[in-house]
């Protein structure tokens, strides 16, 4: 029989998005769902590690060389995307003297550029390193923006004619004997947002290919049809500072282990990280403690992180999978390699596979493998270019210095958009009309929102993950309302109002592990901005759309403003 689309990519993550993208360009007809906004699962909670493969060089050699192939990939095809900072992996005075020694050779013999710095010489890349640090090895490791990178990778799978559909859950697979068709999903977005059905309704989406690319989720898809694919759900917590403590990825030199990294990204720094097995990835703790280790522990790297601002944190779910049989106890040993699962070979179920295991960098890698698969299921040649041609933004950046001249986009403001649009700069700034700052902390314009809006509709999250708008030092306190006054006249009152909850809601989620000190101050003003003079935690007209400030009332989730006692 006739199907909705030929391949049906489950998960809008990294890796769902990246397969769509290279199936679309190979011509073949694609549908992507995804439950949330896309990067909703581990690509929107990430620490924005662009891999060397130098954290991998002794544990996983195999991964750490498909690390530096795809940095080097990234770099070229996801130019506007990548900040080029460089890592260090350095060495204290309780650290292993001949652990220094493996991970040098290690780089070397995966072939990761690697040289020995001295602490001085450290300390001249890296001014606030720690006194003590004896040495250092200098990698290729970068910083890369997540929701950029997944949002551009959505982008040029429509421009090839996917169907892109967010806020699209998955409740059931379609399965006719040892065959499955498709699924069954609910549309769960409100009014306004970028939807093809009413919100509520449920829709079945048939296909000639399933690919489950749900992650840490990967499980549970496989559940719905019978199938058992064995992912461990890994969590782990990032914290993010009020500013960049280090322009350099800064790593601990030695054996696994907890809060070991970290990274700077756009304006702050995000410390990072732990690795505890969870039963479900959608329901574990976030452990107050969990924030205080990560900046006790890497304030041993970089002491002024003790008298830094903590902005909020956030926890991730690694989709770390275990092939049958090995057995393996602690979850920092499984490998970061990932693993096609053709189910029809392996369970005697045709029409779908699931991609688990992997880690960002590599997702490029993983969507080439298996979109090669599923061309080969469905009798279709074309092969995969993903990694010469750019993702929109990242074309022909050497020109972009003389474009931004061309229309006077010389201002200090314009070099920040400038970096977050790539080359789509000059069409989405070079605008007649007035074009203010609206997000101060991140250097967002007006210009920049509503292009953002035309992309994802009334949804403010999807607006936020394109342009940063909100996620600076002030969690949105002095611009969400301004962003969501860009949502009038196209849109009415109420979804307007929706809108603006949902963007406060988010932002106040990861605020309220980080209650102490100037933070405190900070969100007791947001508080009071949003609660007070917009009445938004107690609306007489709409109980329905009121903001849940649980640590202020009292309410489930909240905390002492001591944050675990700093």
């Amino acid at each position: 029989m006739a199907h909705d689309t030929e391949v049906l990519v489950l998960g809008g993550g990294s890796t769902g998005c990246g397969i769509a993208r290279d199936l679309a360009m190979r011509g073949l007809e694609v549908t992507l769902v995804e439950r949330g906004n896309l990067t909703h699962g581990t690509t929107g909670r990430m620490h924005g590690l662009l891999h060397s493969g130098g954290r991998y060089a002794v544990s996983d050699q195999a991964s750490a060389r498909e690390c530096i192939e795809e940095n080097r990939i990234l770099r070229e095809i996801a130019g506007h995307c990548v900040e080029l900072t460089g890592g260090l992996f350095v060495q204290g005075p309780d650290d292993p003297e001949d652990y220094f020694r493996e991970k040098l050779e290690g780089c070397r013999d995966c072939g990761i550029p690697a040289r020995v710095l001295s602490g001085r010489e450290a300390r001249e890349v890296e001014p606030y390193l720690a006194g003590d640090v004896t040495r250092a090895i200098q990698v290729p490791d970068g910083a890369v923006d997540p929701f950029r990178l997944c949002v551009a990778n959505a982008v040029d799978a429509e421009a090839h004619g996917a169907r892109i559909e967010t806020h699209a859950e998955v409740i059931d697979l379609l399965r006719e004997g040892d065959d499955v068709y498709g699924v069954t999903v609910r549309h769960d977005s409100g009014p306004g947002k970028r939807v093809h059905r009413a919100p509520g309704s449920t829709e079945d989406i048939t296909a000639d290919y399933v690919v489950n690319a749900t992650g840490a989720w990967a499980g549970q898809i496989g559940q719905m049809a019978d199938l058992e694919v064995a992912v461990r759900p890994s969590k782990g917590v990032m914290t993010i500072m009020n500013v960049r403590q280090v322009d350099t990825v800064v790593n601990r030199c030695r054996p696994k282990g907890d809060a070991d990294i970290i990274v700077p990204h756009e304006t702050t720094a995000i410390l990072g990280t732990t690795d505890e097995e969870v039963e479900d990835p959608d329901d574990y703790p976030e452990e107050g403690w969990e924030v205080d280790m990560m900046i006790d522990t890497l304030s041993e790297l970089v002491p002024i992180l003790r008298e830094a601002r903590t902005i909020r944190s956030f926890w991730g779910v690694r989709p770390l999978y275990e092939p049958p049989g090995t057995g393996t106890a602690d979850p920092t040993d499984i490998t970061r390699d990932f693993f096609l699962l053709d189910h029809a070979e392996r369970d005697g179920v045709s029409g779908m596979s699931s991609i688990v295991g992997g880690k960002f960098t590599t997702y490029r890698a993983m969507a080439e493998e298996i979109a090669d698969h599923v061309c080969a299921e469905l009798g279709v040649r074309a092969s995969c270019t993903t990694a010469e041609e750019a993702l929109p933004g990242s074309e022909n950046l050497e020109a972009l210095e003389d474009a931004m001249d061309d229309f006077g986009l010389r201002s200090p403001i314009a070099r920040r958009s400038k970096q977050r649009l790539g080359s789509r700069a000059p069409d989405v700034l070079g605008t007649d009309e007035p074009n203010p700052v609206l997000c101060a902390c991140e250097g967002v314009t007006r210009a920049e929102i509503r292009d953002a809006i035309a992309q994802s509709g009334s949804d403010l999250n999807a607006v936020r993950i394109r342009t940063r708008a909100s996620m600076g030092n002030c969690q949105g306190g002095f611009c969400c309302h301004a962003v969501a006054h860009e949502l009038h006249p196209e849109y009415d009152e109420p979804t307007v109002r929706s809108a603006l909850d949902e963007l406060f809601q988010e932002r106040w989620k990861g605020e309220r592990h980080a209650l102490w000190g100037e933070q405190l101050s900070q969100a007791m003003l947001n508080y009071a901005l949003h609660a007070t003079t917009m009445n938004r935690d107690a609306d007489p007209a709409s109980a329905d759309e009121s903001v849940d400030y649980g640590a202020f009332d009292g309410g489930e989730g909240s905390r002492t403003p001591a944050g675990g006692g700093r």
